[in-house]
């Protein structure tokens, strides 16, 4: 069985339990990765959380179900995992802009969500650079900030310490950089990352010297990395070639922890941030070798 075959797999597990609690354990089993990387992974190429996608196809069936009048609404709210008839109208509204009774009474149009499956697709013309490397824990101090993921664009909490850090503290925070990975480090730190929930942003840089009152730090466990080398701005095709061509034939699936970004330095202190040309940088991706299904 390959991987294509795995994900398919786990993808028709969810798909035959919409109507039962999903086991997380027995998606990755079928998927042959951790859970984890599985979430990580459906993120970047579908572009919605896995927890999203599985909601908007349970809502889309529920739709279906209320167009036959002999089932009650909050039978189809259970059905669905609703446990009661307000939490399934606010979700079933949220989704399809009209509550279910609604749309038993009305002719006003409907959201439907079709399975997803993962598809073999022709990629691999263009080389992909990247190093595997083992690194003992290490430190990076920088100013931080809890950001809210948006859908596109730079995050505006991203954006936000980029605009307040002054030039004095940039400055200082260069100058002690005396570890690997030398340059500005943009640090990502928390699920949130692909999963619309909140997360942890540092810009900062890899140091043994005191952390200054100013400025936050943060402790990098010992890890094997991917280490790509990109270009920014992202772009999601991008995204879809790690994660929908190298990590499926790598032999490495992602694992908990920071992703860092090294590069691009910043001029701070600018309310936005335009780029004019692709600028190069290094994407460390925490991993774990696993055995090939």
């Amino acid at each position: 069985m390959n991987m294509l075959e795995n994900l398919n797999g786990a993808l028709d597990y969810i798909e035959q339990n919409l109507h039962n609690e999903i086991d997380e354990h027995e998606v990755a089993k079928r998927a042959y990765c951790s859970i984890f990387h599985f979430k990580r992974m459906f993120s970047y190429l579908a572009g919605i959380p896995l927890q999203e996608y599985i909601r908007r196809r349970r809502l889309t069936l529920a739709a279906f179900d209320l167009q036959d009048r002999t089932l009650k609404v909050i039978d189809i709210a259970i059905k669905y995992g609703y446990n009661s008839p307000d939490a399934f109208t606010r979700a079933f509204h949220a989704l399809h802009g009209i509550t279910p009774t609604e749309a038993r009474i009305t002719r006003r149009s409907l959201k439907a969500f079709p399975p997803m499956n993962f598809r073999l697709s022709i990629g691999g013309s263009e080389p992909m650079k990247y190093r595997i490397e083992q690194k003992d824990a290490f430190r990076v101090i920088g100013v931080s900030n809890r950001v809210t993921p948006i859908d596109s664009g730079e995050h505006p909490g991203v954006e936000e310490v980029w605009k307040t850090t002054e030039n004095e503290t940039y400055t200082t925070l260069k100058s002690r950089n005396n570890v690997e990975p030398f340059g500005i480090l943009h640090v990502s730190f928390g699920e949130g990352v692909r999963a619309k929930r909140d997360y942890d942003y540092y810009m900062a840089v890899a140091s043994t010297d005191p952390c200054p009152e100013n400025l936050s730090e943060l402790i990098v466990p010992a890890m094997t990395w991917a280490v790509f080398e990109v270009k920014v701005p992202w772009e999601k095709e991008k995204w879809h070639r790690i994660y929908g061509e190298w990590f499926p034939s790598s032999g490495y699936e992602q694992v908990e922890g920071p992703m860092i970004q090294v590069g691009p330095e910043i001029e701070v202190g600018l309310e936005k941030r335009v780029y004019t040309e692709e600028i190069e940088v290094e994407l460390w991706i925490p991993v774990v070798k696993v055995h090939m299904k």
